[in-house]
């Protein structure tokens, strides 16, 4: 099953499912990353059903995703289909860029992150938050065992089930953040752990 076929499947369910398994604190997650970003016009990458809008707030929300089923729910007044690997948008332009729970289902976090450089204008900000694995190694094999068990019994009540064994595949897909935002144009400026063990993370992008 494709990355774009488990977002069609399950858009509908898709943050009803997130906001029980984060046991409410998604938005919370969210708001520590959003925090950080400027006034002005913000791409939310990955925007999917516009989980994020409130709490964007005034600013200009110009939602970007690859799933127009996921889009189609989305009541940001500018949506655009398209990828985070090639950004439908001009050099420098937008002076933020959101993305939440996205970064693990990229094809390439790379070519998205230098994109990002590209649209950003001159002192622009990326933030970010995603899930992975815990820094630890006992923690993540206890969270690799919590999560092989708990994400497909919450797909299986939602209608899901192999989605939800996907989405649990895919918290390994990607190095620990450090790593993962180490060598791009985008300066790092913080990088946090949020969750239980610390399995969910911030990271906060500058261009100079």
């Amino acid at each position: 099953m494709t990355r774009r076929e488990v977002f069609s499947r399950i858009a509908r369910r898709y943050d009803r499912v997130n906001r029980i398994l984060s046991l409410g604190r998604d938005d919370d997650w969210r708001r520590s990353a959003i925090a950080h970003l400027p006034d002005g016009s913000v791409v939310d990458l990955g925007a999917g059903t516009g989980a994020a809008n409130a709490d964007l707030g005034d600013r200009e929300i110009i939602a970007i995703d690859p799933e127009p089923q996921m889009l189609s729910l989305n009541d940001a007044t500018r949506r655009i289909v398209g990828r985070g690997e090639a950004l439908p948008l001009g050099d420098g332009s937008v002076d933020g860029v959101f993305s939440a729970y996205v970064f693990r289902n990229l094809d390439s976090v790379a070519a998205t992150l230098d994109e990002i450089w590209r649209v950003l204008r001159p002192g622009g900000v990326a933030a970010v938050v995603d899930l992975g694995r815990p820094e630890s190694r006992w923690k993540r094999v206890l969270h690799r065992i919590g999560s092989a068990v708990v994400l497909p019994i919450v797909g299986l009540f939602a209608g899901g089930f192999s989605e939800y064994r996907y989405l649990h595949r895919s918290l390994d897909s990607l190095p620990q953040p450090f790593e993962l935002y180490a060598d791009t144009p985008l300066r790092v400026e913080r990088i946090w752990r949020m969750g239980p063990f610390g399995f969910v993370y911030g990271v906060v992008l500058t261009k100079e």
